[in-house]
Parts: structure tokens; sequence; C-alpha cells
């Protein structure tokens, strides 16, 4: 499935179903629990435990926080059934290894098929990025109060 960057259209990736501003996490393994939860129930994924554990595998490849409470954690898995992403917010800040040495809350998990882990991976993990480096969505993803409203800012093209 070749994804043209302009034309990665998030409503196919992540919708309000995947969305969970008050996560009850008070751990990283809690936090990718209760998305993966998320991402089963909605019938992105065939099996919690095996997809988490292709998660933790690629956790401990390197850092998935970022900066400003925002990590952005990711498995590449037999178990997902459609490529999609999760995300949640936590009222407290968790421990979470990121790039400026500060906790994080808001955590958007990427569940990848491997049949699209090349293309399709690397593109929607850009372009979480690229929404990512404007403070001014970082601070919004903070603040927003309905999951409408988050899918709106995940949808903007910067």
């Amino acid at each position: 499935m070749d994804i043209n960057m302009e034309e990665l259209d998030f409503s196919k990736v992540v919708s309000e179903d995947l969305i969970e501003l008050e996560l009850q996490a008070t751990t990283k393994i809690e936090a990718i629990e209760e998305l993966t939860n998320l991402l089963f129930v909605n019938g992105c994924i065939s099996d919690e435990e095996g997809f988490i554990k292709d998660v933790m595998y690629r956790e401990g490849e390197g850092v998935t926080g970022l900066e400003k409470g925002v990590a952005i954690p990711h498995g590449k898995s037999d178990y997902v059934l459609k490529t999609s992403i999760a995300v949640g917010r936590t009222q407290e800040y968790l421990e979470w290894e990121s790039m400026d040495g500060n906790p994080i809350n808001i955590i958007i998990l990427f569940a990848v098929k491997n049949a699209d882990s090349t293309t399709t991976h690397i593109k929607l993990i850009q372009r979480v990025a690229v929404l990512l480096s404007d403070e001014r969505v970082v601070e919004q993803f903070q603040t927003l109060q309905t999951k409408k409203s988050f899918l709106h800012l995940l949808s903007q093209n910067h």
C-alpha cells in the first residue's frame, strides 16, 4: 500500500474510537496496555498480548519519548490487522525515556502491519513528527477537551 505523503489521510488510521483523553495509566506499560486495548476492541489488532510484546521489543531499541510531554511508541507486528494510530492523554505525567529527559502525558501509539512497515510506517511517523514540531499543536494537545477536536488537530496539514 503506497501512500503519498500529501494524500495521507489520518481518518484512515485514527478515529474518535481510538482516542482516549483520560487514560488511567500511571506507568508506561499501563499506557501502552490501555491504548492496545482500544486497538483490540476496534478490530485493529488480533492479539493484545502479542502486540504489546512487539511494542515493548521496539521500546528496547530506542527512545520513543520526544519532547514537551509526547511519546510515539510503535509496533510493527503480525498481530496488526489494520495499520492504525491510538492516541491517549494521561492526567498525570508518566516516567518515560524521552529526548528532553522529561516525563510524558501524550502517547501516540502506532500499530503497523508488517506488510506496511516500510512506506506507510515511515510516512505516518514523518507526518506526526511534522505536527509535533509545531509548538502550538503540542500545546493544543495538552488542553483540548474533546476527541473530535483532537482528531481535527491530528488531521490538519502542516
